[in-house]
Formats: structure tokens, C-alpha cells, sequence
């Protein structure tokens, strides 16, 4: 069962990933004071690389006690430690670096060479035991965290994460992460996270900005909801809140109605 939907439109790609800042700020003080830590599912891309360099700013997250923050991704380019495309390393510069945060509660999703070498489905496998085991606390069966906050970015072609329209991952059932091969953008093998570990969060925020995702917003959010195996965006939903922060120009297709107040 999924919470509530709203959709904020913001005026541009600086001014969203300043008020997403903001706001997720807010919602892991928020955590920390109800449950002592908080934990946050990282997003990568533009947008999600914008909205960590914007948390990271002087002031924005005063709020936020770091050492008690988990981290975790969505998904992972499995490259080499250190290469500039995987999403820890632009993280990395971003924002971990620039914020006192507990090394040990920081969750990269495993490279390629390092202990499970190019085996992308062990990678998968080690890290779905990961959240499994940080998940024991919460009760008995679960499989991940009850995360936060889940950011993800949407692509062009309605792809989150690393689920893509019409590959196996997108249709998975019981893992909760998958390893992706043949990706229809570079590189071809990655990490993923599936929806059913999506969907274990309490909220999930979903980002999108610039006119190349006009269209994918559209077809999500503007009339019936398309198959989540051919969307896979549309089977991305918070237990309590799901959250779509767009800016003009990725929301332009909408029809205005659909749009909620900025917070």
C-alpha cells in the first residue's frame, strides 16, 4: 500500500535541488529526533549530484547530526573504486567529503575488480545481504532498512535506478537487488536496486529536470498510470509519501491542476 502523491514544480534545475536540500534536511532531523538515526537511499545524475552539492552548502543541513546518517544507492555503474563515472565517486566530491559523516554507516555498492571481481551478480548478492543485515533491528523477515527517504532520478525513457523499460530487473520479484547487464546506456553492467526494496521506503522522492524529460513526466503523471514493466518509474512509490520534484520545463506537458504548493 502506497501513502500520498504530490507534485512540486520549481522554476528552474537550481532552485529545485536548493529546496530538495532544504527539504530533505528537514525530514532527516526530522528522523533523527523520532528514531536517533535516519537513513537516506542516494541518487546519482545531475539532478541527484545537484541536490547533494546543494546539502552540502553552508547552513543547509545545521540541522542534521551527519554521524547518525546512513547512506545507501539506488544503483551503480559497476566500474573500478575510484572511476569518475560510478555514482560514490561524483558523490564523493558532491557532498560525503564535505560533511562529518560515520565512515562505517556510508553504504557504496561493491566495484568491479574488488573482492567479487566482475561478477555482477555476486555484487548484487553482497549487497542485498548488507540491507538485510542492517535491516534485522527493524523485524523479524525484513529485507532492508525502512529507509527515509529514497531519491531517484527519472530518465528520458521513465527508468529509475537502474531498472530499465522492458529488462528482467524491472519484473523482480523477491530480490531486492539485482545485477543489470546489457543497460541500454553506458556502461552496460550495474546494480540496481528493484522495486520491491524501493517500495520499503517511507517516502520516496523521484527528480526530474530539463525539457528531455518532459515527455517521461507526462506519460507518468498525466493521465493513467502505464505499466511499471514499461515504466518502470511508475512502480517507484513511497509506504507514506511520494514525492515529484520537477522543474518548469520537465513539467510543461502537464496539465497545471496536477501541480501541489512548493514546501
Amino acid at each position: 500500500m502506497s501513502g500520498a502523491r504530490d507534485i512540486a514544480v520549481h522554476a528552474g534545475k537550481e532552485e529545485m535541488a536548493r529546496t530538495a536540500a532544504a527539504a530533505l534536511a528537514a525530514r532527516v532531523a526530522e528522523a533523527q529526533r523520532a528514531r536517533g538515526t535516519a537513513s537516506v537511499v542516494l541518487t546519482g545524475g545531475r539532478n541527484g549530484n545537484a541536490l547533494l552539492a546543494a546539502l552540502a552548502a553552508p547552513g543547509v543541513g545545521d540541522a542534521v547530526d551527519f554521524s547518525r546518517l546512513e547512506l545507501w544507492w539506488g544503483d551503480e555503474r559497476f566500474l573500478p573504486e575510484g572511476d569518475p563515472e560510478r555514482n560514490v565517486t561524483q558523490a564523493r566530491e558532491a557532498f560525503l567529503d564535505a560533511v562529518p559523516l560515520d565512515p562505517a554507516r556510508v553504504h557504496a555498492m561493491p566495484a568491479a575488480g574488488g573482492e567479487h571481481g566482475d561478477d555482477v551478480d555476486a555484487a548484487a548478492g553482497a549487497y542485498a545481504a548488507e540491507l538485510a543485515t542492517a535491516a534485522r533491528p527493524e523485524g523479524p523477515g525484513a529485507l532492508v532498512p525502512s529507509f527515509d527517504v529514497l531519491l531517484l532520478g527519472v530518465g528520458p525513457d521513465t527508468h529509475v535506478a537502474s531498472l530499465f523499460p522492458g529488462h528482467a530487473g524491472v519484473r523482480e520479484a523477491e530480490r531486492t537487488v539485482v545485477g543489470v547487464r546489457g543497460a541500454p546506456k553506458p556502461p552496460p553492467e550495474r546494480v540496481s536496486l528493484t522495486l520491491r526494496a524501493i517500495r520499503a521506503a517511507r517516502e520516496v522522492w523521484l527528480l526530474a529536470a530539463g525539457e528531455d524529460k518532459a515527455e517521461a513526466v507526462a506519460r507518468l503523471l498525466g493521465g493513467t498510470a502505464p505499466d511499471e514493466a514499461d515504466a518502470p518509474a511508475a512502480g517507484a512509490r513511497g509506504r507514506e509519501r511520494t514525492r515529484w520534484l520537477l522543474d518548469e520545463a520537465a513539467a510543461s506537458l502537464l496539465p497545471r491542476g496536477l501541480r501541489s504548493p512548493r514546501d
